[in-house]
């Protein structure tokens, strides 16, 4: 595992940015040379930790103020069925191109390596629905960007938007102003 920084900084406090921190791993040149990739893995295996997470995540939220949570392929799927489990709400898994089975709304957008398409259904969401969206990791905000669009596309409402990690110097928060980032972990 990584070493935790001695100053770790979060949207949740200092405590939270290090419980995260002290869970992740760098590996260097993945998916392609020159990128570190930060892997959570370590962090979702090890239950306890998990469950503080989520449970961090519902307090900053409250469990009131959203009816689903969407997740953002793939690792936020992880995430979005713990907090949906956690506070007795539904699932919508928002995917990469051609992954789902009914009619879907799309949205192209540019990663920091590339490109790609995420899709959700069109009926993923009733009119007004309060969505809290997650994801793992906040880069450029190209992803997370399109899953927001997409909520309010398919009818729903963005209540939310919270990651486990924001890569800060890709200024992702920034364009993805004026909606609100909830990050537990900024580097």
């Amino acid at each position: 595992m990584t070493q935790t920084p001695s100053a770790v900084i979060g949207d949740s406090g200092p405590e939270a940015a290090a419980l995260v921190a002290s869970r992740v791993l760098d590996v260097p040149d993945f998916p392609k040379p020159g990128i570190v990739f930060k892997d959570l893995m370590p962090l979702f295996a090890d239950g306890p930790v998990f469950r503080e997470v989520v449970d961090g995540i519902i307090a900053h939220h409250g469990a009131e103020s959203f009816d689903v949570v969407a997740g953002i392929e793939a690792r936020g799927f992880v995430l979005a069925a713990a907090i949906a489990y956690a506070t007795g709400t539904g699932v919508v898994p928002v995917r990469k191109a051609g992954k789902l089975p009914r009619a879907s709304f799309a949205a192209a957008y540019a990663l920091e390596y590339g490109e790609a398409v995420l899709e959700v259904h069109q009926d993923a969401f009733t009119a007004g629905q309060r969505v809290l969206v997650v994801d793992d990791v906040l880069a450029t905000g190209g992803t997370a960007g399109a899953t927001l669009d997409l909520v309010e596309r398919a009818g729903g409402t963005v209540s939310g938007f919270t990651v486990l990690l924001e890569l800060g110097f890709l200024a992702g928060r920034e364009r993805l102003a004026p909606r609100p980032v909830h990050a537990l972990w900024r580097v």
